[in-house]
């Protein structure tokens, strides 16, 4: 069984069209078919049924398919590793991380280690779907919510508890509260993140557990459009605390909100089966290392 014939299995299965898979893998279809039979004379089993001009998996070939998934996957691990060896400086990263937090976490961090390691190319995203992200590959590393259920092949580094405040212009009467009931919401205009938000989706859920609801008449496609609303007194908003201490915008205010404190575990995540390069090893170190100077800076500041 040689690799060349895993990949032309996989190549037809992917399209279930032996004269595509052969157009795609810039081979002639007698060829491909060849390799397929001598495929399926080693084990002994047929690996497609043809009906007709169409074909379909047997049951030998979806166990087949299934095992080349992982062969595969072992294969990029063994280049990664030996390439990892050839360029320890350099590489390319792919983080995904979600929507917001690039001001908090990313944006200061980047040019950081970007000084430090400027062969290194790293591509930074904004997704809601970081971990579906990264458990299909497409991300090295994402910077996301724990997951409730994580998939086996995935390892998670915790990496701060985030609780939510109330952004509002300091001239209004409740920014010089220190806190408020989670309720008192209600008496308000507000901005928010869009519905697909993982903040909006956490205060919707505190409103439903509370039994009430807000106004809540305008949603803001980026970070900067809410704050930018709440500076010229529009609205108020549900931000992460971390992040407004951060940011010590002059016209906005910080409140508390209590019963209940909206809030969330963020974490990293990346796939423990995919082999991680020096890169990436060293960009979860300086994370840790500056998440732990935001932290001591809201610390200072709130106190």
């Amino acid at each position: 069984m040689e690799l060349r014939q895993l990949e032309y299995f996989a190549a037809v299965c992917k399209e279930m069209h032996f004269s595509r898979a052969a157009e795609n893998l810039c081979t002639t279809q007698s060829n491909l078919s060849q390799q397929i039979k001598f495929l399926e004379n080693e084990l002994g089993l047929p690996l497609f049924d043809r009906i007709g001009k169409r074909i379909a998996l047997t049951e030998a070939g979806s166990i087949l398919l299934e095992q080349c998934g992982m062969i595969f996957e072992r294969i990029d691990y063994v280049k990664g590793a030996i390439a990892d060896l050839k360029r320890m400086e350099g590489g390319r990263l792919d983080i995904g991380i979600l929507p917001g937090d690039g001001d908090l976490l990313f944006d200061a961090l980047l040019v950081n280690f970007h000084l430090a390691y400027p062969k290194l190319t790293i591509q930074v995203t904004e997704t809601m779907n970081v971990y579906e992200e990264v458990v299909e590959g497409t991300r090295d590393l994402g910077v996301t919510t724990v997951p409730s259920n994580p998939d086996d092949r995935i390892s998670i580094i915790p990496l701060f508890h985030e609780e939510f405040a109330l952004a509002i212009h300091s001239d209004h009467p409740l920014a010089k509260s220190k806190a408020i009931p989670f309720e008192q919401l209600q008496q308000l205009k507000m901005v928010m993140f869009g519905p697909e938000h993982q903040i909006t989706k956490i205060l919707h859920s505190c409103c439903q557990a509370r039994g009430i609801s807000i106004y809540n008449p305008i949603a803001a496609p980026t970070l900067s459009t809410l704050l930018n609303f709440v500076e010229q007194g529009i609205g108020a908003s549900v931000l992460p605390r971390l992040l407004l201490d951060y940011l010590n915008r002059d016209n906005i205010s910080a409140v508390t909100l209590l019963n209940p404190t909206p809030s969330q575990d963020i974490c990293l995540i990346y796939r423990k089966d995919k082999f991680m390069g020096q890169p990436a090893k060293t960009f979860i170190k300086e994370l840790q290392s500056f998440i732990e100077v935001v932290m001591e800076h809201a610390g200072r500041s709130s106190g």
